[in-house]
């Protein structure tokens, strides 16, 4: 996933061996960091979440993975949108870290379909606007083009 690689990289691997087991040991919290990263790393989509939610942050670092948890939420729902045309119930809960009623009300928002016989989403494409930059010079030859119709 784009973005996410400075986590996954070896130099967060080598820098994870580097720090002494007794300070691993002190510090709880930066071993739950830790198995937020092992789980991007290895693409363990569910497990990023079981992570975040298995530790009991300090005050002071609760914002920052609340923070990273709803960018994750958000990134991973944009892979879905690119990646998938239906999706499970199932599937898109564990993508997005949700239970499936919350899931399926969080695509829903979204604009994607739930058909409840087959308990599939459907995904809602959003369209690509693209700005289109005006060359002057474009813009002149439709002008004496028109201007030559008319005349």
């Amino acid at each position: 996933m784009p973005g996410w690689g400075w986590i996954c990289s070896n130099s967060a691997r080598f820098l994870w061996k580097s720090i002494p087991p007794a300070i691993k040991e002190s510090q709880p919290e930066l071993v739950a960091a830790w198995k937020i990263g092992q789980k991007l790393w290895t693409r363990d989509y569910a497990g990023v979440y079981e992570a975040i939610r298995g530790f009991d942050w300090t005050q002071e670092t609760q914002v920052v993975v609340a923070a990273f948890s709803e960018l994750y939420t958000k990134k991973m729902f944009e892979l879905l949108l690119s990646a998938y045309s239906t999706i499970s119930i199932q599937d898109a809960a564990q993508f997005l870290g949700m239970s499936e009623e919350d899931a399926t009300n969080y695509v829903l928002q979204q604009g994607w379909t739930f058909d409840p016989a087959s308990k599939m989403l459907t995904v809602m494409k959003l369209a690509i606007v693209r700005e289109q930059k005006l060359d002057p010079g474009k813009l002149q030859r439709l002008t004496e083009y028109v201007f030559h119709l008319e005349h």
